[in-house]
């Protein structure tokens, strides 16, 4: 199974960040479920959100407020939505899949975004 992101690497402040995970060699049908996960210069990996099999979305309740997971079956993909951007949300961007819900067993190369005037 291979992930790949996609999407701007630059956003204004206060726009929208939009990215698009496109999935191969897997269904996002079947696999247990589909997330967000991002790592700002210099901190951690943060969780952002996730999609399962059957559409239900998960959040973290710190983005939940201005975060939308959603996903295309026809086309294999699921996106990430995150309103109202601020330059704290510079990251790369890392499209992640699990097969059971206990860890990550696929993840995208990740992809640079940065938010700036």
């Amino acid at each position: 199974v291979q992930l790949q992101e996609s999407g701007p690497g630059l956003v204004k402040p206060s726009q929208m960040l939009s990215l698009t995970c496109t999935v191969s060699g897997g269904s996002i049908t079947t696999s247990r479920g589909w997330g967000w996960i991002r790592q700002p210069p210099g901190k951690g990996l943060e969780w952002m959100g996730a999609i399962g099999y059957d559409g239900t979305t998960y959040y973290s309740p710190s983005l939940k407020s201005r975060t939308s997971i959603s996903r295309d079956t026809s086309k294999n993909q699921f996106s990430l939505r995150l309103y109202s951007v601020t330059p704290e949300d510079t990251a790369v961007y890392y499209c992640a899949g699990s097969t059971n819900g206990l860890g990550i067993d696929y993840w995208g190369q990740g992809t640079q975004v940065t938010v700036s005037s």
